[in-house]
């Protein structure tokens, strides 16, 4: 297909917090345009509840920002531009309960603003109990554990666990639940008018990653009775999916004339099978063998890849699953990650400015109205971070007696284990608020080194390290130290939108306009802007701090 300067590919990345739309150049991955816009009922923290760490996400929120953001991208191109190709990338895993019509339970008027009818958040961890169950299955049931290819643990962040969760929390949704969709294969259904659950083509990411699929088992799955043993209504749910799974490089389907109308496009347009957002990313970034992208956000995930074997697949153990085609089709994809990295400085930030939101309003200052009350609070937060950096920054590393464990929601790579928590350690009356925020940097940075000392001990080879992200362009501190503890450069690619330039890269190649991946991402992916280069005479310091953090991970995961 001949390249036309002004044709685009339109990239939909749905993180945690909010969606962007991104036009890209199909000829040289320029933007036409970004539109990121906030998840409105998720911003008002409706449906959570931090403590018990349950997140829970409205549809509404998903297909209002769809409408949003796609029309003001298209505006910001000229409001005529012509789009070629389409694909999504979503969290995950974050599925959802829905009818055989393949429509999510919370938007039937019997389930309406039900929690346990809603999307279930990656970061819900409210199936603890139910994982376990899981894994011991896995473990004692005298015959294949289904765990093998995800690390051999499964997690209270995965699709089975949250299934069984959902069945726990609330009979009705039990009863009327036909599926279980993923985030991202709901998304992909709805663009292309997928007819019922059993049109939806699944995600090979997702369901390989999540869900234990693998095209060794009979039917890609495990088998029913090993789902009996856990809950008998898992049998139909684990029947909907049907035995394949697809990459992301081919079509699922075209825009429906529902959906045309309503983004202010065309029908017919190709839409790409979905994926998750950090495998997506990797290509974005510029994933290749050997090469480990990290996806430094709320959270981290840590994606790699390799070529397929000739004979038997090595297994990987304590990662995020190991799957043909899911990042790049052809090539094993690895996935490993943490649970928390930004999370954990917003939790920081949060702890700090709690007389910000609860004493400001009610303070009688006076002269000072509610309305410049909240523009100071507003204010304040803003700065806290980049102020806590700065300070940090002056800090020599070493200087403090004070280690932190980044696991704050839990630990997912090595070995995941959602019941540990976040830990400091070494405080004094001296330790001030840049001492300890710089005592959490370096414990996600020591987080992140675990996970390539894994990688490397299971004989998975990491080569080079590029850094895409939230973090690995607003924080200079943290990518720098990162750098530091793992004696490592690290490439950060130009622009901030490498997760929806990786979205682009599949619609542009489902939508043939290139032949495969790996041309598509020569072709598109940005040049790298910065690298992180370590700083020698601090590596042997590091060192010295990572032997602290291992050692108290070892006394707090001591049960």
């Amino acid at each position: 297909m001949g390249l036309t300067r002004g044709e685009y590919v339109l990239g939909l990345d749905y993180g945690s917090d909010s969606a962007r739309a991104v036009l890209i150049d199909v000829v040289d991955g320029s933007q036409a345009g970004v539109s990121v816009m906030n998840y409105p009922r998720w911003a008002r923290g409706l449906y959570c509840d931090p403590a018990a760490n349950k997140w829970r996400q409205h549809p509404l929120d998903y297909i209002e920002v769809l409408e949003g953001t796609v029309r003001d991208a298209l505006a910001q191109a000229g409001g005529a531009a012509s789009v070629k190709g389409i694909a999504i990338d979503t969290t995950g895993s974050t599925p959802c309960a829905a009818g055989k019509d393949g429509v999510p339970l919370v938007l039937k008027a019997e389930f309406a603003e039900n929690p346990a009818a809603m999307f279930v958040l990656w970061k819900d961890h409210t199936a603890i109990a139910e994982t376990a169950k899981i894994n011991e299955l896995a473990k004692n049931w005298k015959g294949t554990d289904y765990t093998q290819y995800e690390g051999g643990v499964y997690s209270s962040e995965w699709f089975w666990s949250k299934a069984l969760r959902i069945f726990s929390e609330d009979a009705g949704v039990k009863a009327a639940a036909a599926t279980f969709l993923e985030h991202c294969d709901w998304m992909t259904a709805l663009l292309t008018g997928a007819a019922g659950s059993a049109g939806v083509m699944r995600s090979r990411c997702a369901m390989g990653h999540k869900a234990m699929y693998h095209a060794s088992y009979p039917g890609g799955y495990p088998p029913d009775e090993f789902f009996s043993r856990l809950d008998p209504a898992l049998v139909p749910i684990r029947q909907s999916l049907g035995s394949e799974t697809w990459t992301s490089d081919r079509p699922a389907g075209t825009l429906c004339a529902e959906w045309a109308a309503r983004l202010g496009l065309p029908e017919g347009i190709p839409v790409a099978v979905g994926a998750f957002d950090a495998h997506m990313g990797a290509v974005g970034g510029g994933v290749k063998a050997g090469w480990l992208v990290k996806v430094l956000g709320t959270s981290t995930c840590d994606m790699t890849v390799a070529p397929k074997p000739l004979g038997a697949e090595a297994l990987v153990s304590g990662i995020c699953g190991q799957v043909d085609g899911s990042i790049i089709p052809g090539m094993i994809g690895y996935e490993a990650g943490q649970s928390s990295f930004g999370d954990v400085y917003a939790w920081f930030c949060r702890l700090l400015e709690w007389p910000l939101a609860n004493l400001l309003d009610d303070s009688d200052i006076e002269g000072v109205d509610r309305s410049t009350k909240e523009k100071i609070r507003a204010g304040l937060s803003k700065r806290i971070i980049p102020a806590l950096e700065a300070a940090a920054a002056k800090i020599e590393p070493g200087s403090t007696e004070i280690t932190a464990l980044d696991w704050f929601n839990g630990r997912r790579t090595p070995d995941a284990n959602q019941l540990l928590t976040g830990a400091v350690t070494g405080l004094t009356l001296g330790s001030d608020a840049p001492r300890v925020y710089r005592a959490l940097a370096e414990a996600t940075a020591f987080g992140s080194r675990a996970i390539i000392e894994r990688f490397q001990k299971e004989g998975v080879a990491i080569e080079g390290i590029i850094g895409i992200g939230g973090v690995a362009k607003k924080s200079t501190l943290v990518m720098q130290m990162l750098a530091d503890v793992l004696d490592r450069p690290i490439q950060v690619p130009k622009g901030d939108q490498s997760v929806a330039l990786g979205a682009a890269i599949f619609a542009a190649v489902a939508a043939g306009i290139y032949p495969d991946v790996r041309t598509a991402q020569e072709k598109l992916c940005a040049p790298v802007e910065i690298t992180y280069t370590p700083n020698r005479a601090l590596v042997p310091v590091y060192d010295k701090l990572y032997r602290r953090y291992r050692e108290l991970g070892a006394f707090a995961a001591k049960e």
